[in-house]
């Protein structure tokens, strides 16, 4: 049996029609309704339904508009393609409208048999979204077909969230938490990797022997790998964590037909040996080449992508070869961080215990010392726990006085020194995140010092009874500094997070701010006691109870469980440092949470309150924190200060700050930072700052080295232009929602704060629309007519729509828009029709405008075998004259068309008969029509083949074809309009 019906054709099938996929059969067709979505595919049976061939219906000449209903038309048609002919196959789907910047990794990846890519962008630039694009295409394409994210488990549900919204990627949770009722789901002798296509996965559950070979076996043919330089082992004294994540991927990167994405925004921590093993991932010989070369350069390009925010701020100028401004783009990140320094002094009483509690642990330490090296390196984490909780604030004083260090079960010094170090280290990795902002341990439970006994523990509990009095703004003038700097942050307009080292810090903070910032203000903590999944719930709780009133402001008080990977920069716009960390990289992190795209503030406040009196803040602030901003500043990215000399300097300030403890133990006085035996820090200060300029200058030459060359900006603009021309640019969107909510009674109020953009209150709008825009803005929105925000970003908050074609309320627009025009007996306002006679003067003889679609059949060869597909495009084309003598205009007058605009009236009744006219004579161009989508399809496959003309095996078979019989959707005929005194 066979069917007449090839892919591409139209056909009619129960009521409506269809368009005849690739996958059909001869008993059986696979169709998809015009105009919809891969998700409304269905089979049909010939043998036992009624199948006929079908013919897109001709426009009726009585259904005329005005001049805005082509472009309504032409827009809304494009905004509905989720299956675009172009060599991005994943464009026309996705819930994200990339910068032209982020196609540069997909553009990279598309010329790889295998694709293999290091994409180490700096931070806030947008890394998810390019390995998102990667991984879209692939699978689109039929490259691939199951994927797997390997993340920290803090990070796996937030993977999942930005798949299933930008990338309609539904992906399962393989976490310790998930995995046994996923387990329990499966069949004899199944892998939950075969169960499940797409998988967001924990590096840390997933490397353990038991677990791992497993998921080697079953492994996705695409995994993507986040936090990258967390999973490569650099030597033998790389954490046991790392070297059997490394082991992990090196099983995994073994097998050459393995599509692998690696993402990181620091691939070269200062660590050579590290930055070679990423590489060797990525391809094997990559690790030994001589990075130094230009042969090596080159070797490396096509693999690795690194760029900073000046590269990419402003992208294709005419400078990068791009001949039309309107694909010039400015991508918004803040203009600046605006860093302030704030000091405070200790009260008399705080004073007093942090006097008497250095002079015990000094007193410790020294004892300690005459007991072995074990005793001391425990005595000397506790002394460091000690003094860090003190200077946080009073509650985690008090806890940590009454808890037992965890560096007493230790059996060695070395066990001591691995137990102790987060203590100082403040680690920048995301992994070592999880549990670190728990208050530490004093108490050793050892022999007093000072003769007593066992009264150890009863020192510490009289010290933990003293700072437990000191809760409160009174004693404790840190929290009064605090409220008085967030006052001023307020009244500014800024939403701030305040950033803590400790849990019982930030909940002591959040509960002494509570009532005292004003009683619009809502203030909410997040800490490590919830889960990653609570976290993100709670600031969506936070942000909902301060977006309820316009003039409310939101605080967050947050540990550093919060300072990678979730991204803040819809809800808040500061950051306060309330405890200073240790290492200025998570200084870095915490406030790139709100620099990154998407933040709608041009400055991003940074406040750092540090103690001027307590002989630690002060120092740690000048010989870390400031010279890592200087470093970012001259850079333009942030370089890792280097670990040895980084802990060199902090054990030198500590050790400082005890022997002053002796001092005051014996009563004597001594003025900070002169003491003979404190010049050591100065000279540690120094060994640092050279190590650090020496780290930095290797960043900025690695910066320059690896500056992504493989892909010129002419070939991204030639590819940008070619999208933009099937699927619409912004400002096609923007006059689109604009003129379409106008013609549906909605009503529109311009955004003074942000040209460009507006809100729109939908609430008269027809039923079908506010029925359509519902599940998406939300009913009570809709019904109510709260105003919608329109955006001209893409990355846009909870409740506001951007003018982009993939926003859900854009699309939900569009279906109505386009669906009113298609149904001649719709009631209501219709703002797109598909015929029009318009007078004007914008033309000087009769010309006439048709939106044609097309549709083409592509054969796309993957590694996988051949794939068949079907797809859309629209184009405008228009001719001077009769349609048997047409003279065809050039593509940009017949854009400049739908500007037009009427300048007189046109008589209904001749409207009416000059249409019909038009239409029955529009046979005559059948064979234009034809030729030009002949041409269409010739460009098309031009444009896949330079996308991936690297590789000469993933072009051959590729063909593209332009399917017969185009749509005449639209036809509108422009007359000139009388001049003066005539009649018309």
């Amino acid at each position: 049996m066979t069917t007449p019906f090839s892919a591409g054709t139209l056909v009619s099938a129960r009521g409506r029609d269809w368009v005849v996929l690739p996958e059909s059969a001869p008993d059986m067709l696979v169709l998809r309704p015009l105009g919809g979505a891969d998700d409304d595919v269905a089979a049909v049976f010939p043998a036992f339904e009624r199948v006929t061939g079908a013919r897109f219906a001709d426009p009726s000449p009585a259904d005329l508009g005005d001049a805005q209903a082509a472009g309504l038309l032409r827009s809304a048609l494009r905004i509905g393609f989720r299956s675009g002919a172009g060599p991005f196959r994943s464009l026309a789907g996705i819930a994200v409208e990339p910068r032209a910047y982020q196609l540069v990794p997909l553009m990279m990846a598309l010329r790889q048999r295998t694709v293999r890519i290091l994409i180490s962008d700096d931070v806030g630039i947008g890394k998810t979204v390019e390995a998102g694009l990667i991984a879209t295409e692939l699978l689109a394409q039929g490259s691939a077909r199951r994927l797997a994210v390997l993340c920290s488990p803090a990070l796996a549900e937030q993977w999942q969230g930005e798949l299933r919204s930008k990338f309609g990627i539904d992906a399962e949770l393989v976490l310790a938490s998930t995995v046994s009722r996923l387990e329990r789901a499966l069949d004899l002798g199944q892998s939950l990797f075969d169960r499940h296509p797409y998988v967001i996965v924990s590096t840390d559950f997933i490397k353990s022997t038991r677990h791992r070979d497993d998921f080697v076996r079953h492994c996705p043919d695409v995994v993507i790998v986040d936090e990258a330089h967390t999973c490569v082992a650099a030597d033998d004294n790389t954490s046991a964590q790392n070297q059997l994540r490394f082991e992990l991927l090196q099983r995994v990167a073994a097998d050459p037909e393995r599509h692998l994405l690696l993402v990181t925004a620091t691939p070269h921590s200062g660590k050579e040996g590290s930055f070679r093993n990423l590489l060797g991932l990525v391809r094997p010989e990559l690790a030994a080449v001589d990075l130094s070369s230009d042969a090596g350069r080159r070797a490396l390009a096509p693999y690795f992508v690194h760029r900073k925010r000046a590269d990419v701020r402003q992208y294709l100028t005419r400078d990068d070869g791009l001949a039309d401004d309107s694909l010039a783009e400015t991508t918004s990140f803040p203009a600046d961080r605006h860093f302030k320094d704030e000091t405070y002094k200790l009260s008399p009483a705080y004073r007093a215990l942090l006097d008497d509690a250095i002079a015990y642990a000094s007193e410790r330490v020294t004892a300690a010392d005459r007991q072995g090296r074990r005793e001391a390196r425990i005595a000397w984490w506790s002394a460091i726990a000690l003094l860090r909780s003190l200077v946080s604030s009073p509650r985690a004083a008090a806890q940590t006085l009454r808890t037992r260090s965890a560096t007493v079960a230790a059996g060695s010094a070395e066990e001591a020194d691995r137990l102790g170090a987060p203590l100082t280290s403040d680690s920048s990795d995301n992994d070592a995140l999880e549990g670190l902002d728990v208050a530490p341990g004093a108490a050793t439970g050892g022999v007093d010092p000072a003769g007593g006994g066992d009264r150890a523990g009863a020192r510490l509990a009289e010290l933990a009874e003293q700072a437990a009095k000191l809760e409160g703004p009174t004693e404790d003038r840190k929290l009064a500094a605090l409220v008085t700097h967030l006052k001023a942050l307020l009244k500014d307009g800024y939403h701030p997070i305040v950033f803590c080292r400790y849990i019982p810090t930030a909940e002591y903070v959040a509960e002494h701010l509570d009532g005292k910032l004003g009683k619009k203000t809502v203030v909410h903590a997040v800490t490590g006691t919830l889960s990653p999944q609570q976290r993100i719930d709670r600031i969506e709780k936070l942000a909902v109870a301060a977006g309820d009133d316009q003039a409310a402001r939101r605080v967050l008080v947050a540990t550093d469980c919060l300072s990678e990977g979730v991204n803040l920069q819809h809800h808040f716009d500061a950051v306060v440092h309330y405890d200073l960390a240790w290492n200025p990289t998570r200084h870095d992190q915490r406030e790139g949470r709100v620099d990154r795209f998407g933040q709608k503030r041009t400055v991003v406040k940074v406040i750092t309150l540090y103690g001027g009196d307590n002989g630690i803040d002060g120092k740690v602030l000048d010989v870390l924190i400031r010279k890592h901003r200087q470093i970012r500043k001259d850079l333009g990215v942030s370089v890792s200060v280097p670990d040895e000399a980084s802990s060199g300097v902090t054990d030198a300030i500590v050790e400082w700050v005890l022997l002053r403890g002796q001092q005051v133990e014996r009563g004597e006085q001594g003025s900070l930072f002169d003491a003979d035996e404190y010049r050591a820090i100065d000279r540690r200060a120094a060994t640092l700052a050279a190590d650090w300029q020496s780290a930095a200058e290797r960043e900025k030459t690695s910066r320059s080295r690896f500056a992504q060359h493989t892909i010129r900006p002419e070939e991204v603009a030639r590819e940008v232009a070619a999208v933009r021309d099937t699927l619409g640019r912004a400002g096609e969107i923007r006059s689109f929602v604009r003129q379409s909510l106008r013609a549906l009674d909605g009503v529109l109020r311009d955004d003074p704060a942000r040209p460009g953009d507006f809100t729109a209150d939908v609430s008269g709008t027809p039923a079908g629309l506010r029925d359509a825009l519902a599940p998406v803005l939300g009913g009570d929105v809709v019904e109510l007519g709260r105003p919608v925000p329109f955006r001209s970003m893409a990355a846009v908050d909870r409740g506001e729509a951007a003018l982009v074609r993939t926003d859900p309320a854009v699309v939900a627009l569009a279906g109505y828009v386009l669906n009113a025009a298609l149904d001649e007996q719709a009631t209501g306002p219709r703002p797109a029709r598909r015929c029009g006679v318009i007078r004007t003067r914008a033309v000087t003889g009769r010309t006439t405008l048709l939106v044609v679609r097309y549709r083409f059949h592509l054969t796309l060869p993957s590694r996988t075998g051949t794939r068949q597909l079907v797809a859309e495009d629209a184009r405008l084309l228009a001719f001077a004259g009769a349609p048997a003598n047409a003279r065809w205009l050039p593509p940009d007058d017949a854009l400049a068309l739908l500007d037009a605009t009427a300048d007189a009236n046109t008589d209904p009744g001749f409207g009416e008969r000059t249409m019909r006219q038009i239409l029955d004579d529009l046979p005559a161009v059948a064979d234009h029509l034809k030729g030009y989508g002949e041409e269409l399809a010739a460009e098309l496959l031009a444009s896949h083949r330079r996308v991936r003309s690297a590789s000469g095996e993933i072009v051959r078979g590729l063909t593209v074809t332009a399917q017969d019989g185009a749509d005449v959707l639209g036809a509108y005929v422009y007359l000139p309009a009388p001049t003066a005194g005539a009649v018309a």
